[in-house]
């Protein structure tokens, strides 16, 4: 059985074959299948986090480049993309602010180049820091 290319189109099926294997008593083949079931839904959950970093730095590197477009829709994204990137952490702790760190500057590069196709203009920050991304309060000032 290819447990790789299983793992990768369907979680679900990974998991019913795991169990065919165990009824069958292959413990070889059923603890192939959860290794790469772990390995697979390990590679989705990195991947959705990737996913709302990307996201939180676009609105961030807007919300510098551009002021006068702010907008309370702007501060509920960042805010919405920070906590999906917190809940993650908490239901899956292999997502640590390491692993984070080590797709910084990945997504950095996306997100500069997001922001720069959604702004139509060149973002000039080199990068942004951790505090910026995930504690810095962005809010709209009142007249």
């Amino acid at each position: 059985m290819d447990w790789q290319k299983i793992a990768v189109e369907s979680h679900y099926l990974t998991a019913v074959g795991v169990k065919e294997a165990l009824e069958a008593g292959d413990i070889h083949a059923a603890l192939q299948g959860i290794d790469e079931l772990i390995d697979a839904m390990r590679r989705s959950e990195q991947r959705a986090v990737r996913s709302q970093l990307v996201r939180l730095m676009v609105h961030i590197l807007k919300w510098q480049v551009q002021p006068t477009y702010r907008s309370p829709s702007w501060v509920a994204t960042i805010n919405h993309a920070r906590q999906e990137i917190w809940d993650s952490q908490e239901e899956m702790p292999s997502i640590t602010d390491e692993v984070i760190q080590g797709m910084w500057d990945r997504c950095f590069q996306r997100a500069k180049q997001q922001a720069e196709d959604e702004t139509g203009q060149p973002i000039p920050a080199l990068s942004l820091s951790w505090d910026e991304v995930f504690h810095t309060r962005y809010r709209l000032e009142r007249p």
